[in-house]
């Protein structure tokens, strides 16, 4: 067991993360993201609806603006957010990226992608308004002109 290495997310203070975005690793070209929706371990976490309607959305957009960058977007199991995995984008690119899918999904979805029995393997566990409603709250705390993607320094970090 001495190869054991832990996880780079694991190496974050989680008591002083807050919604936002955050850089959690890079891998040559590939990055990835770390999309905070709620704070950690603060008794408010994505209910199982809210998580499966907001990655239904947010990976159907993503990839349609993102194209062949975006190689992945998925749930955290500890239910405060989800990772995104980007190829080979700069910072602007990102940021440019996060908003404009979130401000689509508020503004323009006016379906929930995925939803029969063909397409999900939970299809009656979606709500396009549950879906909507959370990105809407995710994409009010974001602030996109100060967005640096570093993790708030805990008092033992600084």
């Amino acid at each position: 067991m001495g190869n054991i290495q832990k996880i780079e997310s694991f190496k974050v203070d989680h008591r002083y993360i807050v919604p936002g975005v955050y850089l959690s690793r890079t891998d040559g070209e590939v990055r990835t993201f770390d999309l905070r929706f709620k704070k950690p371990n603060a008794g408010d976490y994505l209910s199982n609806l809210e998580m499966h309607s907001v990655e239904h959305l947010f990976a159907t957009y993503v990839r349609s603006f993102g194209g062949d960058k975006v190689l992945y977007f998925g749930p955290m199991g500890c239910r405060t957010g989800f990772y995104l995995l980007l190829r080979d984008c700069e910072d602007g690119q990102v940021r440019a990226l996060i908003k404009r899918t979130l401000e689509a999904i508020v503004n323009e979805a006016d379906e929930m992608f995925g939803q029969d029995e063909i397409q999900c393997g939970n299809y009656r566990e979606l709500s396009l308004e549950e879906g909507k409603k959370c990105c809407e709250g995710y994409l009010r705390v974001l602030d996109f002109e100060h967005m640096n993607f570093e993790y708030p320094k805990g008092e033992s970090e600084e």
